[in-house]
């Protein structure tokens, strides 16, 4: 289900240009557009505390993204994924594109 006004990746890296989130985005969305914008930590904050396996998801490309492996294996695991094989802007990009459109 689409909360947001957004409905591209395009759409949303244009919202990047904005000083906030829209309020409409999930948590998950809301984690990705703070981490496109430099903020690893307010990326984190918003699905650290969070076990779906959605949160999980994000969870695992942060701590990729950071540098520690065996943590983000440890999220893809707790989110029934796998750590893959692309760029993490590819990661990011396909993340951003399954949660626009669920």
């Amino acid at each position: 289900m689409i909360y947001s006004k957004m409905q591209t990746v395009t759409q949303f890296k244009t919202s990047l240009n904005d000083s906030e989130p829209d309020a409409g985005l999930t948590v998950q969305l809301k984690s990705l557009w703070y981490d496109a914008k430099g903020n690893w930590d307010l990326a984190h904050a918003q699905v650290d505390h969070l076990s779906d396996p959605e949160s999980a998801w994000v969870h695992a490309y942060l701590h990729r993204k950071e540098g520690d492996t065996g943590n983000a294996d440890y999220w893809y695991r707790r989110a029934a994924q796998r750590r893959p094989a692309v760029s993490l802007q590819e990661e990011w990009t396909a993340l951003v594109d399954h949660f626009l459109h669920g």
